[in-house]
């Protein structure tokens, strides 16, 4: 039997008891872009980018729609409830989205990251 290797990936794991619902954001070199929505069930783990890891600081909003919220000082565009794909970190109300405070996650720019969120 072969082992396959294992799957770089910047991974969130939801330790709590309640469904998160997460975002991410990043800078490519050229432009800075945030994503979402991912739901992780409680107790497990979702991986959020696949393929190995190109920068060094990702950023990370996350909230179980109560009193549970990760979140930061770097500010990203979201979209309130549905899926979303935003390029570009200002003028989020006039392209339609809110915008939300990240918190910085260093990789130290390892290729694969895994990033746990806990009560």
């Amino acid at each position: 039997m072969l082992a396959l290797p294992a799957q770089a990936a910047f991974k969130l794991c939801n330790k709590t008891g309640q469904a998160v619902r997460s975002a991410i954001g990043r800078f490519d070199g050229t432009n800075w872009t945030s994503e979402g929505w991912w739901t992780v069930a409680p107790k497990t783990c979702t991986a959020l980018l696949t393929g190995p890891l190109q920068g060094r600081f990702y950023y990370l909003y996350a909230t179980d729609g109560g009193a549970g919220i990760w979140e930061g000082k770097t500010k990203f565009c979201v979209a309130p409830e549905k899926r979303f794909k935003s390029v570009g970190r200002g003028t989020c109300a006039a392209r339609g989205f809110d915008r939300r405070g990240f918190f910085e996650v260093d990789t130290g720019k390892k290729p694969d990251w895994t990033q746990t969120l806990s009560n």
